[in-house]
């Protein structure tokens, strides 16, 4: 696990360079805060905003991320002050805690800017539990959220706006579609609403202060998964990492008591860990906030042993409930939401193919470059949907195998057409009549492997015609990508293969 994290790629430096402004945004939005409002609890919101603006906003462009952000408060305010006034009121409290959590994942329907509003008016109600928030704090909690937000803005689009500088991003992902009661995130609201019920009813057997916990447990394990078998596999992580987390806190966190020094530049490194692992690992991920609320409760002057177990088990609490809603309330099948991302992302590979040869071809419109950036974020959508499959502790070793290889033919893919395109980006690159055909056989092998169920259509599973004397860098890319996709029909047409 360490291993991969240490020497997952990193291209373009994004995630070194996305974890050092997350560092440095909010550092200054908790100096800031916390030096006009004199207020312990004002800087930890202030932080816990901060990291939410920096962490959650991912629109496509510059552009629109600054108008996410500038919403952030617009959701956000009204559900802290909601929290506070019911502070006193636990039942309708805990009723409109489960409601904002439903509300949260049903927004994700509206694309990136809808999960981070989402996200952010679910953590507000949650830091306002964390923070025992009550009205009479509002007036400071609203200054430091909005001196945050100001603070993250000035590193983000001015001081640190590395965005500017790079192609366009793909736009994240929904879930596949449907209408309905079909509709992915239909079932997720309703099983992320279960799901929290249970973590609250539960989870205050165990604490009356600390059940806020579980829930919010429930929710991040539910954000970013689709199918069944991706929530049980993060659940399992999410439990992994505060149970890490909880064991580096008792050698590390327990004995520094809230010294303020030594606890601030562990929160920075902390903070860095949540932005450097998120993309690659949720265990890790996990293990960074667990530290990290550690060192919270340690400034707070509440942190000992006793509590970091209470904290274990209120995950494992919402961990349960996760798993107990996926599998029994509407559960969306692994295997049709793993192959609904195979589908995309072959459809993908077929688009960006096309433009590439009409790049080379001379047209002066064709541009393939937001196609790879695009097939990027499916593979990592395809490597998340079949981490069911490939998990160490799967019994299903034959279809461990068949994941398998479908993710090394799917890398084999994007490396020829990363390839491909740089070659076609080539100014002095000339065209071919031999790329007719051999975009034409790539063509026919991507209808053959997205055929709609149930319709036969044979590969020709024989080698490209002509060899390419001199090594042409174009039709050998082509060739590799044709023999990838033709090689892909063992696995994908085997019924079992990936169920």
């Amino acid at each position: 696990m360490l291993k991969r994290m240490l020497v997952a790629p990193d291209p373009g430096r994004l995630r070194l360079r996305s974890a050092s402004r997350g560092v440095s945004g909010i550092g200054l939005a908790v100096a800031v805060a916390g030096g006009v409002t004199q207020s312990l609890p004002a800087a930890i919101a202030a932080g816990l905003a901060a990291l939410l603006a920096l962490f959650t906003v991912a629109d496509t462009s510059v552009r629109g991320q600054a108008l996410t952000t500038a919403l952030l408060s617009v959701a956000g305010f009204p559900v802290l002050a909601l929290a506070a006034v019911l502070h006193d009121f636990p039942w309708v409290r805990d009723a409109a805690f489960v409601a904002v959590l439903g509300a949260g994942m049903y927004a994700r329907r509206w694309g990136p800017r809808g999960h981070a509003l989402g996200v952010f008016a679910f953590m507000t109600f949650f830091t306002a539990q964390f923070l025992h928030a009550v009205p009479e704090q509002l007036p400071e909690l609203y200054g430091a959220v909005a001196l945050a937000l100001l603070a993250t803005s000035t590193v983000r689009f001015g001081l640190w706006c590395y965005e500017r500088k790079l192609p366009p991003a793909a736009a994240p992902l929904l879930a596949p579609g449907g209408t309905g009661w079909a509709r992915v995130s239909t079932r997720q609201t309703f099983q992320g609403m279960a799901a929290g019920a249970f973590a609250l009813l539960v989870g205050q057997f165990g604490s009356q202060e600390r059940w806020y916990w579980a829930v919010g447990a429930v929710w991040w394990i539910f954000v970013n998964t689709t199918s069944r078998g991706e929530t049980l596999v993060r659940s399992f992580r999410r439990f992994l990492g505060t149970v890490i987390g909880m064991c580096v806190s008792l050698v590390v966190v327990v004995p520094l008591a809230g010294a303020p020094i030594p606890t601030a530049v562990l929160v920075a490194v902390c903070v860095f860990g949540i932005f450097y692992t998120a993309a690659v690992s949720y265990t890790w991920m996990m293990l960074s906030v667990t530290v990290m609320a550690g060192l919270l409760y340690g400034l707070l002057g509440v942190l000992d042993p006793p509590l970091l177990a209470l904290r274990v088990m209120e995950t494992g609490v919402g961990a349960l409930g996760a798993a107990l809603a996926v599998l029994f309330i509407a559960p969306v099948s692994t295997d049709d939401t793993t192959n609904a991302w195979i589908q995309r992302a072959l459809h993908c590979i077929r688009a960006c193919t096309l433009e590439a040869a009409d790049r080379l071809a001379g047209s002066p419109t064709a541009n393939p470059a937001p196609h790879v950036a695009e097939l990027e974020a499916l593979l990592g959508r395809v490597r998340l949907s079949l981490a069911p499959l490939v998990h160490p502790l799967t019994p299903l070793r034959a279809r461990k195998a068949r994941a398998h290889q479908v993710l090394q033919l799917l890398d084999q893919c994007a490396q020829e057409v990363r390839a491909l395109v740089s070659i076609a980006g080539d100014v002095d690159a000339s065209h071919d009549a031999r790329l007719v055909a051999a975009c034409w056989r790539v063509e026919e092998a991507v209808k053959a492997l997205t055929a709609p169920h149930g319709v036969t259509n044979e590969i020709d599973m024989r080698p490209a015609a002509s060899c390419f004397p001199g090594g042409d860098g174009v039709l050998e890319h082509l060739h590799g990508l044709e023999h990838a996709l033709t090689a892909l029909a063992i696995p994908l047409r085997n019924p079992a293969a990936l169920t």
